[in-house]
């Protein structure tokens, strides 16, 4: 069965009535979708084995140096169809027709569905794999809370699963690669007419915790000038950020916040919001965040109100491995371009040699409801992970 033929079996999975799709870690469109990769796996008379920390492998043979391909299925809430799954779905299409023409691998082979990728229930991305790699301990995973005020551990325990095995995984000691296919983030390879490309390199983001703490009042009885209002910091803050990205070529995004107490007739007491930075180098985003910091403690003080930042999840630039992506950019006649979106490969990067493939997205959207790939190019995505498959296995 082909990738698109597996998307289209996921099509009602977590979809909301706006077209798009919300699978969080743990909730009931995850675990259905960890069901369904279960199934693909007997399917294919794959090995399934599950870390502490909810990652799911399908083996194909084990031993040292495997080879691991695959990516997440869960999304960002309101997300598009293909960032992760297209990934999932086209490792699997490639292992069906591998195994369908009669090629058996000459090292061990893995199919992997990373858990929590996204971060969009518990604010950490790629837990999963910070989880596996060590890039997170399990207890300041663990610790994590989604918007109930339920933590990462109390969600795995009542799921079945133990938490006290989440930590350090084992098997990926026995990974010597990891080639991950992705939809395209951006809108990079439709002007330049190919529909697959390499990744060369994922720029350094971060996530930042901004709580404007003031004074709450009634909206009509409080005169304009003897308010302490902590919405006109957040506001400010929003403004600087636009600013300072763009006139930097960077990119700073304020796409979440909490309005306590959030009645329409009072003044804002606390506002929490969540800014993503990233940059084209590690200086240029240190930075980016300096001054947007600046900006929200000159903006509170002015007002006569607080804000308190910290940093939830930071990711170092990540140089793909030279020889591996030059190796497959090769093979598949493909150009190479950089990402500013975060990746399961950009965290294995520190472990062990990583590559990626993108596949072409004609509207450049990602993370919302017109994330889309041409049925074409997701089979030329699949065409290109079989070669890189039968080339490094």
């Amino acid at each position: 069965m082909g990738a698109n033929q597996l998307l289209a079996e996921l099509e009602a999975i977590g979809r909301t009535r706006t077209g798009g799709y919300t699978r969080l870690a743990w909730d009931s469109a995850t675990m259905t979708l960890r069901e369904w990769f279960a199934g693909q796996v007997t399917a294919l008379g794959l090995e399934l084995t599950e870390d502490g920390n909810g990652n799911q492998i399908a083996w194909w043979g084990r031993g040292t140096d495997a080879l691991l391909v695959g990516s997440h299925l869960d999304s960002v809430p309101e997300g598009g169809p293909l960032d992760g799954p297209l990934g999932v779905t086209s490792a699997l299409a490639a292992v069906a027709r591998l195994k369908a023409s009669g090629w058996t691998p000459s090292r061990p082979l893995g199919v992997v569905n990373f858990t929590d990728e996204e971060g969009g229930r518990f604010g950490v991305a790629c837990l999963g794999s910070r989880l596996a790699t060590g890039a997170i301990t399990p207890e300041k995973a663990l610790a994590l809370r989604d918007d109930e005020g339920t933590s990462l551990g109390e969600v795995m325990a009542a799921q079945g699963r133990d938490p006290r095995a989440a930590g350090p995984s084992g098997w990926l000691a026995e990974v010597g690669q990891y080639v991950e296919l992705h939809v395209e983030q951006g809108r990079w390879l439709a002007p330049h007419e190919t529909a697959v490309g390499v990744a060369s390199a994922i720029w350094p983001h971060g996530r930042y915790r901004f709580e404007f703490c003031g004074e709450g009042n009634h909206a009509g009885a409080t005169a304009m000038a003897d308010r302490h209002d902590p919405m006109l910091a957040y506001a400010a803050t929003v403004l600087a950020a636009r600013e300072l990205a763009t006139s930097s070529g960077q990119r700073a995004t304020l796409g979440r916040v909490v309005v306590e107490p959030g009645s329409t007739n009072s003044i804002p007491s606390r506002i929490l919001a969540w800014l993503d930075a990233r940059a084209d180098a590690e200086p240029a985003l240190e930075a980016l965040v300096a001054g947007i910091v600046a900006r929200a403690q000159w903006a509170a003080e002015a007002d006569g109100t607080q804000v308190k930042v910290r940093a939830e999840s930071t990711t170092g630039a990540v140089e793909f491995d030279h020889d591996l992506r030059h190796r497959l950019a090769a093979l598949l006649d493909a150009p190479t371009l950089p990402t500013g979106a975060g990746h399961d490969a950009g965290i294995l990067a520190a472990k062990l040699p990583t590559a990626m493939l993108f596949v072409r997205n004609p509207t450049g959207i990602s993370h919302a409801p017109a994330e889309s790939a041409s049925e074409d190019d997701i089979d030329a995505g699949v065409d290109a992970l079989a070669a890189v498959i039968k080339d490094l296995g």
